[in-house]
Order: structure tokens, then C-alpha cells, then sequence
């Protein structure tokens, strides 16, 4: 992957349900990736956090909040997201974090 514009990431609000998102920022054209504050907590999963930031960058090489030309017409239809990692050589993170969030769910 070619970065092709600037690519910040920040921490969002806190939020128990929507860790991360991504947004191109029309002012300066750079892409701002924004994570939920709870991963500030030392004892959040660290995996968890690296499959957000990589289903985050999955959306901007796919053309979503980027410069790059859209690959599909919607984000996350048939799995798309899951298989680009996977191809990619992240599957641990995927199983990892599918497990978690199943047993997170139960908590909220």
C-alpha cells in the first residue's frame, strides 16, 4: 500500500461500541483515522486495537476516505474487509478479535 495523502490518527470520544472510523478531511485532503478513548486503558487487548487500525486502513486502500479510486460500492458487503486482512496476512486478528467481541458484547 502507497500512502498517497496524510494519514492522521487520533483518539476520538469514548465509545463502547464504535471503536474506530475514517474520514477524508476536505480542507487539507488528508485522511483522519479516529479511534475510540478506551484504548487508552492498558488493558485493552492490543489486538483489538490493531485490527481497528488495520480495518481502518482497509477502508482507505479500498477508496473509502481517501484519494484512492473505490474498489466497491459498499464498505463491508460480503466480507470484504475480513478477506483484504486476511490476504494480507492479518487472519490472527481477525479470528482474535471476533472471539473478543462475542464475550465484549456480553458485557455491555
Amino acid at each position: 500500500m502507497v500512502q498517497i495523502n496524510k494519514v492522521y490518527v487520533r483518539f476520538g470520544r469514548t465509545s463502547r461500541t464504535r471503536f474506530g472510523s475514517i474520514r477524508l478531511r476536505s480542507e487539507d485532503n488528508s485522511t483522519l483515522i479516529m479511534v475510540t478513548r478506551m484504548f487508552q486503558n492498558p488493558a485493552f487487548p492490543e489486538e483489538v486495537v490493531d485490527h481497528t487500525l488495520a480495518h481502518e486502513l482497509v477502508h482507505y486502500i479500498h477508496g473509502f476516505s481517501s484519494p484512492y479510486p473505490r474498489l466497491h460500492k459498499f464498505p463491508h458487503r460480503g466480507g470484504i474487509i475480513d478477506k483484504e486482512m486476511k490476504d494480507r496476512g492479518m487472519g490472527n486478528l481477525v479470528s482474535y478479535y471476533r472471539k473478543w467481541v462475542n464475550l465484549y458484547a456480553k458485557t455491555l
